[in-house]
């Protein structure tokens, strides 16, 4: 019976130490992930603080129509509210992904306007930040690599044994890829309005 006992406490106190290390294991990869969103947030917040400097260049620049400026002004506004719900928990990335699609085909609309100007090709702010701009979409694509890496450790722990059953019990729950999205296969058209 004694021999029993201390079996019995044996088994508790594995148990303890299992759920203990794989609580602890799950929030380090869960706070991770919140970290690799925060890098791909920071990217993505560089690429929308330029797009109004280079906004207000081409208007400068450029007389074309007030449609595309302001096109691009609204879909960076919804872009960014979708990236601020991704990080609030109440919004998926694939909204996110989508309305970053309809934000460069205005970009794509903008910038094909420099054909059109030459005066606004030669602008070397307009230079600078095209420049600045594709840089920031390398960094965006290495930001959002990173993030699926830590994503695909954290959902590897939440589905593997004994990890799925900690994880269902503490609320640990799978977190969401970046993904293609339906479209982005195609790359959006350029309307030089000839």
């Amino acid at each position: 019976m004694k021999y029993a006992l201390w079996a019995i406490l044996a088994l508790l106190l594995l148990g303890g130490f299992s759920a203990m290390s794989s609580y602890n294991g799950l929030v380090s990869l869960e706070e991770g992930v919140d970290a690799e969103w925060s890098n791909v947030e920071t990217q993505y917040q560089r690429r929308f603080d330029l797009i109004p400097n280079l906004v207000a260049t081409v208007q400068g620049a450029a007389d074309f129509e007030r449609e595309t400026l302001t096109a691009v002004t609204e879909a960076r506004a919804s872009a960014f509210n979708a990236m601020k719900a991704v990080g609030n928990g109440t919004g998926s990335i694939a909204d996110f992904q989508r309305s970053n699609m309809v934000l460069g085909g205005a970009m794509n609309g903008m910038l094909g306007y420099s054909e059109r100007y030459p005066e606004l090709k030669a602008n070397r702010n307009f230079s600078d930040l095209q420049a600045q701009l594709e840089g920031t979409e390398n960094r965006i694509s290495v930001a959002r690599k990173k993030f699926n890496d830590t994503v695909k450790g954290y959902n590897g722990k939440v589905r593997r044994f004994p990890g799925a059953l900690w994880a269902g019990m503490f609320g640990f729950e799978q977190r969401e890829y970046f993904e293609s999205v339906e479209g982005s296969e195609a790359a959006p058209t350029v309307d030089f309005g000839s």
